[in-house]
């Protein structure tokens, strides 16, 4: 038994029982999401916990309306149909007894400012900006609120791709905070069945030893 088994125990969960997470349980994978590393530690991070089950159902509704909207933009057939069945990815969460949505809150970089009054050149500044350490924050939270999860018996699963409805979803739920944007959502809840990871690259494929 390795003292690393609360890592390999999270997985990306899809099918839930319907037993609701009690609120406790909830605060404390809250409370462990917030202990995540943050750059600067401005911890620009805010969670919105939804439990109304109507609520829940309205969500992937939108989500499925918005779909159709973004896949009537393109007339190649092959591209709609591609991004089409991807909604079915979208909205696994309508049956989770909870969902997490996850804002993240403004976050200034590191010498861009004076790298902007040194004339440094778009490349340079893109570059900089790719790494986008203020969404790495949230990253490092969401992460840790699975493992807690994952180590209390519940299952999620980390989702960016109802992001195109993020606007859509936070009027509804009436969710506004300055600064802040809806960026991720999980669904918490207690699996249903048997949960398996897919296969991990090897070790030596994604890593390299400079001495």
């Amino acid at each position: 038994m390795s003292n690393l088994d609360f890592i390999y125990k999270r997985h990306s969960v899809r099918k839930f029982k319907q037993e609701q997470v009690p609120m406790e349980d909830m605060k404390e994978m809250i409370k462990a999401a917030t202990y995540a590393p943050s750059g600067k530690n401005v911890q620009n991070w805010h969670f919105v916990v939804v439990r109304d089950k109507e609520k829940i159902q309205e969500m992937a509704k939108i989500i499925e309306k918005k779909h159709e909207e973004v896949a009537s933009y393109t007339k190649d057939e092959e591209k709609r149909e591609k991004f089409t069945k991807f909604l079915k990815y979208f909205t696994i969460f309508k049956n989770a007894p909870s969902v997490v949505i996850v804002y993240a809150g403004e976050y200034k970089v590191t010498a861009l400012d004076l790298l902007r009054e040194g004339g440094a050149s778009k490349e340079e500044i893109d570059s900089l900006l790719k790494p986008a350490p203020g969404m790495q924050n949230i990253g490092a939270a969401m992460e840790n609120l699975l493992l807690a999860a994952a180590n209390m018996g519940y299952g999620g699963c980390w989702m960016t791709g109802p992001n195109y409805a993020k606007e859509e979803i936070s009027d509804f739920i009436g969710f506004k905070k300055e600064g802040y944007t809806f960026v991720a959502m999980t669904p918490i809840g207690i699996p249903d069945g048997e949960v398996k990871s897919p296969p991990r690259k090897d070790i030596e494929e994604v890593m390299t030893i400079i001495e």
